[in-house]
């Protein structure tokens, strides 16, 4: 069966994620993108039962952005480690969320993290 993936590219939350006490009264926006790893039940891919749900793992990942966490690199761990547990056919997850606005003087961009996590490192 052929290897595919699902994206969820450039989800935006406003949420309050961070160490210091003004993101946690302030909040920040965060962009999420995601791509999960899978081999589908079926090729070509036809019923939903065959693929990943990305309607589901929206819902995941809202459900999560909206619990305030003080590390980045907790958040992305914590749903990669709930996507593979919730979608058995999935087999890795790639997750990158970054904070818009960090509370960093005279800084311009964004700050982020990155994670892959594979089902056997479960």
């Amino acid at each position: 069966m052929p290897k595919a993936s699902v994206l969820l590219k450039d989800l935006q939350f406003f949420a309050f994620h961070g160490l210091y006490e003004e993101e946690k009264v302030l909040g920040n926006d965060f962009l999420v993108n995601l791509e999960i790893g899978y081999r589908p039940k079926q090729f070509p891919v036809q019923h939903i039962e065959d693929t990943i749900d990305y309607a589901a793992v929206y819902q995941l990942v809202k459900r999560r952005m909206n619990i305030p966490t003080p590390l980045l690199e907790t958040l992305v761990s914590e749903i990669a480690r709930e996507i593979l547990a919730q979608f058995s056919l999935s087999d890795s997850v790639t997750i990158t969320i970054e904070k818009m606005r960090p509370p960093v003087p005279q800084f311009i961009g964004s700050l982020g993290v990155s994670l892959t996590l594979n089902r056997e490192e479960i």
